[in-house]
């Protein structure tokens, strides 16, 4: 078995983990530390990723400190229409309409701490 569970560096760690609650339903499975401080670890149906704050010391760097996200990250779900509704309605930008490309039926989002997403659904069974 393999899987991926990408840490996504956030400057307020705790805003960050309501933010997802709020836009994805995300669950909370794993938290230390306290206030913004934190590294959560979260999960939204069978996909599971991370938040931490970055730290300086770390020479790690949140997406709004470098002036840019550097990836996106997928999130696979059946009804991408809805979850992007429910994530702007969270706080996140709408980037691109959900829509029917390439083959998969999905939408984009930029989070209030300048993550992009990418959420979709193949429109047929590989």
């Amino acid at each position: 078995m393999a899987s991926i569970q990408p840490e996504l560096w956030v400057d307020r760690g705790a805003a960050a983990v309501a933010f997802y609650e709020a836009a994805f339903s995300a669950t909370v499975m794993h938290q230390v530390g306290d206030g913004e401080d934190i590294v959560a670890q979260l999960a939204v149906g069978d996909a599971v990723f991370w938040v931490a704050t970055p730290g300086a010391i770390r020479g790690r760097l949140e997406p709004l400190a470098a002036g840019g996200a550097t990836s996106r990250t997928l999130l696979v779900v059946d009804d991408p229409d809805s979850l992007i509704e429910q994530a702007v309605e969270a706080g996140a930008r709408r980037s691109a309409a959900v829509a029917d490309e390439h083959g998969w039926r999905l939408g984009r989002i930029i989070d209030p701490f300048g993550h992009e997403w990418e959420l979709g659904h193949p429109l047929t069974e590989a």
